[in-house]
């Protein structure tokens, strides 16, 4: 067994001493046995589930439908034709700080810093906000000389990975939010 193999098994075998559990696993205690008694999927709600309730609201612009048809194939995607419980606004924002310039002082690479602030709440009317975050990333682009439709085929292509990115922070992020609130109704 290689050397990085077996400090994967251990640290894995550590985590899962001090209470470490998969974001995406089921309600358990420190001894591994589930929570409450019940035997795991008996009168426990599923996270998958709660996930899939998730209806994700409009955000503005090109990249805000990308980021939000991406976030519904995350979410609601997981059990299509599951009742809509919550509610989850994002709004996206993208600011550019410049990298690199010529000797004439043409721009020839780009950065791009992604931010994706995002609430969670209750469909119910008065709305009740359960959580709030926000995810951060940034990537790059190269500006080619006379290349345009480089450039912008590049551009496309950094956007659809920040885009990406941010909107797996926050699925991320939901259903660490919606974890905490089946362990706390459990």
């Amino acid at each position: 067994m290689s050397s990085r193999r077996k400090f994967f098994v251990a640290a894995a075998g550590l985590l899962g001493g001090c209470g470490f559990q998969p974001v995406y696993g089921p309600n358990s205690g420190a001894n591994g046995e589930p929570v409450g008694g019940a035997a795991v999927g008996q009168n426990e709600p599923r996270l998958r589930d709660e996930m899939a309730a998730v209806r994700v609201g409009p955000i503005g612009e090109r990249n805000g439908q990308v980021m939000r048809r991406t976030l519904q194939r995350n979410l609601e995607g997981i059990a299509p034709g599951t009742q809509g419980r919550y509610d989850l606004q994002v709004s996206l924002q993208f600011a550019t700080e410049v990298l690199g310039y010529r000797r004439d002082g043409l721009v020839t690479r780009v950065r791009y810093v992604g931010t994706a602030n995002w609430v969670l709440a209750t469909s119910a009317i008065p709305p009740v906000i359960l959580d709030r975050g926000s995810a951060r990333t940034l990537d790059a682009h190269n500006l080619p000389d006379l290349q345009f439709f480089a450039a912008d085929a590049s551009r496309d292509d950094m956007e659809r990975r920040l885009i990406t990115e941010l909107s797996d922070r926050v699925t991320l992020g939901v259903s660490i939010s919606l974890r905490r609130r089946l362990a706390a109704a459990v």
